[in-house]
């Protein structure tokens, strides 16, 4: 049998769009996929698929390609826990903050770093609204980050700074986009490619509204190429598959630190010979992130 092979760009009621080199298609999904029981999603937006042509003109879907990765959540279910696809294939995670107005949350941001380390999706910060703080402080705030190695950019649509480097970070890249609300996204992705944001707000919008209203799953292609997604659900996330002792690895400047402390059970709070608190004193750990640390692990987060 002749496929054609795409990636899923829009999920809604169980018709899948599909992006190919031959242009748009509005596909099903082949019945044998179905049966049995399900754990987790079948199909996510960011999925590429195998898709036939049928003599009536639909499509079906024939083959799902294995995920290299996924953006995914817990959802308990009546017959269980079962794994929710919030978006397959991401290239990037483009966590976004604002500078000011609003204030940003640090240990909503370190959070978003774990999920996204642990899922081993690469990152990128970007600090938005310099022109509310100015530079110097905007790089007191966030510097930090890029000093631990995150990709960072700083912007604003007012001043049109760093707007071309997002631009280029985006392109060829399937992007998923997170952070709180108010932070200028939609200005940013307006700015990036007019109209863009108002579309990902709309969509953003209906994943927002009650669990029995119809949900609309999509990513938008960028000009230039590439695509971006929104995940509004992305702050519901627990970090349900790390253990609080795990923690240490999705630090990267307390992972390597771990070997050094006198007690191979080390709190990293008190203990005497405690590498962690050595580096916290002479500065090596920013003291935002140590907290940030403290409150994940040991169950005192916001």
């Amino acid at each position: 049998m002749e496929t054609i092979q795409g990636i899923l760009v829009r999920s809604q009621s169980g018709f899948y769009e599909i992006d190919t080199n031959q242009g748009p298609y509005t596909a099903r999904l082949r019945g044998k996929h179905k049966r049995g029981r399900k754990t987790g999603d079948l199909l996510a937006v960011g999925d590429i698929v195998h898709i036939s042509l049928q003599d009536d003109g639909s499509a079906m879907i024939e083959e799902i390609e294995e995920r290299k990765n996924k953006l995914s959540r817990l959802a308990p279910t009546a017959r269980g826990e079962y794994e929710q696809i919030i978006i397959a294939n991401p290239d990037q995670a483009v966590l976004t903050f604002a500078c000011t107005q609003p204030d940003p949350r640090m240990r909503m941001l370190d959070r978003f770093l774990i999920i996204a380390e642990e899922q081993k999706i690469p990152i990128l910060i970007v600090a938005n609204k310099t022109d509310l703080v100015g530079m110097s402080k905007a790089k007191k705030l966030f510097g930090h980050y890029r000093d631990l190695g995150y990709e960072l950019v700083y912007t604003s649509v007012n001043k049109n700074r760093g707007i071309r480097t997002l631009h280029d970070k985006l392109k060829g890249k399937i992007s998923v986009f997170a952070g709180p609300s108010g932070v200028g996204k939609s200005s940013l992705l307006n700015a990036i490619q007019p109209k863009l944001g108002l579309q990902v707000n709309t969509v953003s919008k209906s994943n927002r509204k009650g669990k029995h209203t119809t949900v609309v799953r999509e990513m938008f292609p960028l000009k230039d190429g590439g695509y971006v997604a929104d995940t509004p659900g992305l702050k519901a996330l627990a970090l349900w598959d790390i253990e609080p002792e795990e923690l240490d690895a999705y630090f990267p400047e307390i992972r390597p630190l771990v070997p050094d402390c006198q007690f191979s059970s080390c709190t990293h709070i008190q203990e005497p010979g405690c590498a962690v608190l050595e580096a916290l004193e002479k500065g090596s750990i920013h003291p935002e992130r140590y907290e940030s640390y403290v409150r994940l692990r040991y169950g005192d987060d916001e």
